[in-house]
């Protein structure tokens, strides 16, 4: 056991790390501070996860994340497209074709909403903001007044109040300090800042295009402090499908190894493949077999040549004095089968056999015998 405790240890502080990154992960990822302000994906105050929920459980009306980054909008009619917290310096950039996307889109049908990033400056001074491009397209441009400041430092709030007699709340709380200037006639004011309007509604073929310079009435902020339904509901308008734009915001959808497996409902067998990894390692550290006890028996004999291991086989089945006889008699096997010695040597052969066999056996000389034999046979070849 001793053994094996630093290799239990190490597994477990190993076990111990992974599963405190991935509970930081979860808590990250739970709250949304790791996505833009106002995400869809955040559920802190800055965050539209409430609404983007919300939405999903009415009846009818199916919600989704637009994290493409090919610059189309969708297709299907009874659309409400929001584009959440635009900033001025996007929109300057905005091109021509996606400003024809975006007319198409409504034209169709669709409802585009526009809500600007909350605008707020130190200075005292209205600056004004060269929306050329976008001026000469849709006919609105964008200034700033400087919002009232709290003793704290914190910029107050403003009332905004409701110029178009529409649906909406009489008055509002707005964040910004975003204004809509030179806005042509097609446009509708639905509310106004003293006289400059901050939100707007425009209607182009079948669709409307709402354009607001605050994005905090959509936040989780605002959805538990400052809820007005009767003004989500009017800026969603009659729609089924609902999508949030989250590539704007730097949120897309890269297709990698952990999308794919999103994808494919593949995480199961992933976690799978790492159990059984993880038991393979441990199959192979640890055995479940107690080891065996050491042998302690005689020491191993040391094994021989095979022309000496033949000897000793020759002297365990053969006697002494019984060796010369066995080899006479293997050898008259082979002389008689190759014929290579004339009878007058074998008699010659047979004479010298005879000779030693008939002494007393306390005389007979087995080597001295063989080497005459031999000494026959051998001049006989010669």
């Amino acid at each position: 056991m001793k053994n094996y405790f630093p290799r239990i240890l190490l597994l477990a502080c190993i076990s111990a790390l992974a599963a405190g990154v991935v509970r930081l992960f979860d808590l990250r990822f739970e709250v949304g501070d790791v996505y833009p302000p106002y995400s869809s994906l955040r559920s802190d105050p800055v965050g539209t996860m409430a609404l983007f929920e919300s939405l999903g459980r009415l009846p009818g009306v199916a919600v989704t994340r637009d994290f493409s980054t090919a610059d189309r909008l969708p297709d299907a009619r009874a659309t409400t497209y929001i584009h959440a917290a635009a900033t001025v310096d996007e929109w300057q950039r905005m091109s021509p074709a996606i400003l024809d996307e975006i007319e198409k889109f409504v034209t169709r049908g669709g409802r585009f909403v526009i809500t600007m990033t909350p605008v707020t400056f130190r200075s005292r001074r209205p600056q004004t903001f060269d929306f050329q491009t976008v001026h000469d397209r849709l006919h609105v441009d964008f200034k700033a007044a400087a919002l009232d400041r709290r003793p704290d430092g914190s910029d107050k709030p403003v009332l905004v109040r409701n110029d178009g007699g529409l649906p909406v709340p009489e008055t509002l709380e707005w964040h910004s300090s975003g204004l809509l200037s030179n806005v042509g006639g097609e446009w509708t004011s639905v509310y106004k800042r003293n006289t400059d309007p901050v939100m707007v509604e425009r209607a182009i073929g079948d669709g409307t295009l709402v354009i607001a310079t605050d994005s905090y009435f959509l936040s989780n902020e605002a959805m538990q402090k400052n809820r007005h339904a009767d003004l989500l509901s009017w800026l969603i308008g009659p729609a089924s499908n609902v999508v949030f734009d989250e590539a704007h915001l730097g949120v897309i959808e890269q297709a990698g190894v952990a999308t794919l497996m999103r994808k494919y409902r593949l995480e199961g067998f992933f976690v799978s493949l790492l159990v059984l990894s993880a038991l393979f390692i441990w199959k192979s550290s640890f055995s479940f077999v107690p080891p065996r006890a050491e042998e302690t028996g005689a020491a191993a004999v040391i094994g021989k040549s095979a022309s000496e291991g033949f000897d000793n086989l020759l002297r365990r089945s053969i006697r002494t004095s019984d060796v010369l006889d066995a080899c006479f008699a293997e050898w008259q096997k082979s002389a008689a089968q190759y014929g290579r010695y004339s009878a007058g040597r074998i008699r010659e052969a047979e004479a010298e056999f005879a000779r030693e066999n008939s002494l007393r056996e306390k005389d007979r000389n087995p080597v001295r015998a063989y080497q005459e034999v031999s000494r026959i046979l051998r001049a006989q070849i010669k």
